[in-house]
């Protein structure tokens, strides 16, 4: 399972609206950040060679916060190839006198190339056998003055010194009551809700075909980053979007399924190329298909034993605005439940903003979405 990205602000008009004062101001990123000394841990970076022992550290936490699906070892192997990634200054390992890893902490930042919001997100987690001494509290000050930090470090760029900022942590409806407390005391609001959705494949899915010159297609490497414009025109208007370079297109994959992904192309177009739509962006030729829709699937195997099903999961589902209404997402969505259930698959799954401006949660209900769980994302808004 994944969960959604945060990040879609309003740029203020420039007319009507003064200035904000720089990222630097308004983050007032300490010079140092604090290292947690509650519990007498020991705290360091983490390292590749660390992935086995955070993903059972991980598991320990969230299955403790009632979570029955988990961050796997290829999540956090892939980490630390994402395309903004610093190990030494975003993350933390806390651990005992024997060696025991028994909190974690990461500040995870976002690429800013055509970015409308500076963005960074705290994540961590303390073993529920140390709960309850103050690490959690600490690790959470340390992450994030790092993430002040990072966004501050925008300033002086004309493009980047005066964008909104946000710093978010995300958690599930599950979690304790605690985990709020300690958001809200650390001055964290929430901000958004998410739903998780399931829908039972043995139960008929209805065919929704497409009108000529729309034409479905399997996912392919050539059409990569024809997909990813689609996904930045498609997603333009939520909020919790921003622009995919070519490089973030491509990370966090470790449980992606092209044979679980389609797209839809409009076979009437002469695409011009990526340099035409998006000025700079030289990444698409022209002549390639021009993708006006999108299903990317995930496989998250290792969390069908604790959920009780399996699944297939919708981790990115969109359409170009201007080809909206023409049951392109209902039929990348029921062609893809049909592929699931032809491999075996229980349940479709997904996450929605529940106020996602495109009125994604009634198509959902109408193919027999239903909701298992929830999320939250708070935040502290620069």
């Amino acid at each position: 399972m994944s969960t959604p990205a945060s990040g879609l602000s309003a740029v203020p008009d420039p007319v009507s609206d003064p200035p904000r004062p720089s990222i630097a101001e308004r983050a007032a990123a300490p010079h140092t950040v604090p290292v947690p000394t509650a519990g007498g841990l020991t705290w360091r970076p983490w390292t590749r060679q660390d992935v086995p022992a955070l993903a059972r550290l991980l598991r320990a936490v969230e299955q403790a916060d009632g979570r029955d699906w988990f961050t796997s070892a290829d999540e956090i192997a892939e980490s630390f190839d994402a395309p903004v990634f610093e190990a030494a200054a975003d993350t933390l390992v806390g651990l005992d006198a024997d060696g025991t890893m028994l909190a974690h902490g990461w500040v995870e930042r976002y690429p800013t190339d055509g970015a409308s919001l500076l963005r960074a997100s705290v994540m961590g987690g303390v073993h529920p056998t140390r709960r309850g001494e103050g690490i959690g509290t600490e690790l959470l000050a340390w992450g994030t003055a790092r993430a002040r930090q990072a966004l501050a470090a925008s300033a002086g760029d004309p493009l980047l010194d005066h964008l909104p900022g946000r710093i978010s942590a995300h958690i599930e409806d599950t979690s304790p009551a605690e985990r709020r407390d300690l958001l809200r005391a650390g001055g964290f609001e929430p901000i958004r809700y998410y739903a998780n959705l399931v829908r039972d494949l043995s139960v008929p899915v209805p065919a929704v075909g497409l009108e000529p010159p729309l034409r479905l297609l399997p996912w392919s490497d050539a059409l990569e980053d024809a997909t990813r414009l689609a996904r930045n025109d498609a997603f333009r208007d939520h909020w919790g979007s921003q622009p995919r370079t070519a490089e973030s297109w491509r990370a966090h994959r470790s449980h992606f399924v092209p044979e679980w992904s389609f797209v839809v192309v409009d076979e009437s177009v002469e695409y011009a190329g990526s340099e035409s739509e998006q000025p700079g962006d030289v990444t698409v030729a022209p002549g390639t298909p021009y993708v006006v829709g999108l299903h990317r699937a995930e496989r998250y195997e290792h969390d069908w034993e604790s959920q009780g099903y399996s699944a297939g999961y919708t981790g990115l589902l969109g359409v170009r605005r201007e080809y909206r209404g023409r049951r392109i997402a209902a039929a990348l969505l029921t062609h893809a439940m049909h592929v699931y259930a032809a491999d075996g698959v229980q349940y479709a799954e997904l996450d929605v903003d529940t106020d996602n401006p495109t009125g994604a949660p009634a198509l959902y209900a109408r193919l027999g979405y239903t909701k298992g769980d929830g999320s939250t994302l708070y935040s502290i808004e620069l």
